[in-house]
Parts: C-alpha cells; structure tokens; sequence
C-alpha cells in the first residue's frame, strides 16, 4: 500500500530576505456555534470553499490528502471534519495554512493540530503567543498546540495533489502578516482579509496593518492574476477579477476622499458628518460600517503626517521574489 510522508527541503530565509455574528466579519469568541451551517462550493480544480462562521476556508483534497487554508473556530472542527469527508472521504487532513493570526481564522488549530501540520508567516505565530485586543475583544495568548509548527517571512511553495500551491506574504495589509494563496494548477486566489467582498474591511493597524500598503497589495494581485482566476474573499461569496477590481477602487476612492479631507483641516466628527459617496452606501452593512471606515481611514492618515508616502513599507513582486528565500515543502509518493 502507498504512503505519503511530507519531506521538508527548507531552504530558510537567507540575507535577500530580511528576515459579530456577520458573514463579512468577526464573530464573538463567545457565540453560539450549535446553529452554524458548513457550506460547501466547489471553485476549480481540486479546490473548495467552506463558509460558516468566521473566515472562508480553502481546500484543496486529493491524492496526497487535504490542505485547507483557515479553520474558523474551535467549536467547528468537527463541522468543518464532517464537510471535508463529504468532499473526499478517503482523503487525510495534512496541512493548515494561516492567512493571518485573527481568531476568525486560527481558532481552530489547536483542535487540528493533532491531525495536521499548521504553517503561517512569522508574525502569524508571533501575535498568536502573546495575544491582544481586537476589535474590542481580548485574545488570549494561544495554546501552544495552536501555534504554526512551520513559519517563513516571504513565502513558500507547496507541491500537493498535482499543483504548486503558492503562500505569498503580502506585508503591512490587513496585518503585518498575511498571506495570500495562490492555487497555480486550479487558477485560484484565496485573498484571506486582505479582501471583503462588497465590504469596508477592517484594518487592524494595532497589529501592523495599513490602508496604504492593503490597497498596494491589492493592486499588485490584480496585475500579476491570469485570466479567469477565481477568488475567495476572507468573508463574503466566492468573486470574480472584476469584484476585486471594484474593491481596489473603492480603497483609492475612499482613501482619497479622507486624505483630502485631513489635508483640510477636517476634524474626525466633521469627516463622518459628511460621509461617502452614495455608491458606497451599501459597503457599510457588514462588520465595519461606514463610520468605523472612515475612522479608520482617518487614522491612518493621522499616523501617516509628515511621512513620505509608501517610503515605511517594502512591497516584494510575487513573480520576483527569489525562491532559495522561501521554505519549500514538497510531498513525494514513496512505493
């Protein structure tokens, strides 16, 4: 009989690398999860997407096993367990991969631990040990079950079920560690928060987030996404080139906006008083509403005064990124 066993050729990262309750957001750490449904939708290829509570799931299952990209909540293991053998009922859970440290996304790693190995760019397992406030929400530092086994700084390249599945770190976006995951074979992004579909995001910029470098981030997705790819958002429905472009323009236009304002004097109060646009009315539904926007766009630009814009942040080219700067992880069948 065959056996898959995961041979880790790290090359570490070298001197080139300096090394609530809302579909569109945070759900309580102390919800109720009894009534959480799993849906399931197939994306491409070998690839899915479980929505729940909390962020979007990514899967890919095949012959090598399964690889699932977040894992919500804890109390939804066994849910999430249960609509992944409904996808392939033979295939192992091998790998969690880590878009970010948010609880939404990691709460369930301690309870996959046992079953996977978890991976996440550093500042992912860096921020989980030491826990913070989020969103109003005190996070506890995590178990250390919880924490990534495997972390990297600019990326790594997973060789699973056929694809070359790529975790690129995108810095200073929602956070200062999030990673995008790009499903080569499949034509699949999984943006994780870097992207609210037809939502105002949230910004963590106590966790080293910035509006500036997320619409940068964004920007340098869409120019580098082949044609036709398909994206999962980290909160919202599976979307289209065409949803992510819209979100870029409603960062520009948005940021603009506020910039402007700050420049004149404007205080806070006065900035929400006056508002967005109306086209923008309907981004204010989810979890960050149009006045938390605003604030959040304010601050930053706060924070920013005097500053040239852009020159704090280093914003790596996906297709130039030096590979022997990134772990590799490939899985080879053995007889």
């Amino acid at each position: 009989m065959k056996k898959l066993f995961a041979i880790l050729a790290a090359t570490l990262v070298c001197a080139a690398a300096s090394a609530r309750a809302h579909t569109h957001g945070h759900r309580s750490l102390q919800a109720d999860f009894s009534k959480v449904e799993i849906k399931t939708t197939k994306v491409a290829g070998n690839v899915y997407m479980l929505e729940g509570a909390g962020g979007n799931i990514g899967v890919t299952a095949g012959p090598d096993g399964m690889l699932i990209v977040d894992d919500q909540f804890a109390p939804l293991a066994d849910k999430i367990r249960a609509a992944l053998r409904q996808i392939n009922p033979n295939a192992r859970l091998r790998f969690v991969l880590n878009t970010h440290w948010h609880f939404d996304h990691t709460g369930g790693n301690a309870a996959f631990s046992t079953e996977s190995t978890i991976l996440a760019h550093m500042n992912v397992r860096k921020r989980m040990a030491v826990g913070a406030t989020v969103a109003g929400q005190t996070i506890p530092p995590a178990s250390p079950e919880a924490l990534p086994l495997i972390t990297y700084n600019e990326g790594v390249q997973i060789h699973f079920n056929g694809e070359e599945i790529r975790v690129v770190h995108y810095p200073a976006g929602h956070t200062d560690g999030d990673s995008i995951i790009f499903f080569t074979g499949a034509n699949v992004i999984h943006m994780g928060d870097h992207f609210f579909a037809s939502r105002f995001p949230f910004v963590d910029l106590n966790s080293g987030g910035s509006v500036e470098g997320l619409t940068r981030n964004i920007a340098q997705v869409i120019a580098t996404a082949p044609a036709g790819v398909k994206i999962i958002p980290g909160h919202g429905p599976l979307s289209t080139i065409d949803d992510l472009k819209t979100y870029h323009q409603m960062l520009v236009e948005t940021s603009g906006i506020v910039r402007q304002r700050v420049a004149a004097g404007r205080t806070l109060e006065q900035i929400k008083a006056e508002g967005l646009p109306e086209k923008w009315k309907s981004w204010g539904t989810g979890f960050i509403n149009t006045e938390r926007w605003l604030e959040t766009l304010y601050r930053t630009y706060k924070q920013n005064e005097g500053r040239t814009p852009g020159a704090l942040l280093r914003f790596p080219s996906f297709y130039e990124l030096d590979t022997r700067a990134h772990a590799t992880l490939e899985l080879k069948r053995l007889d």
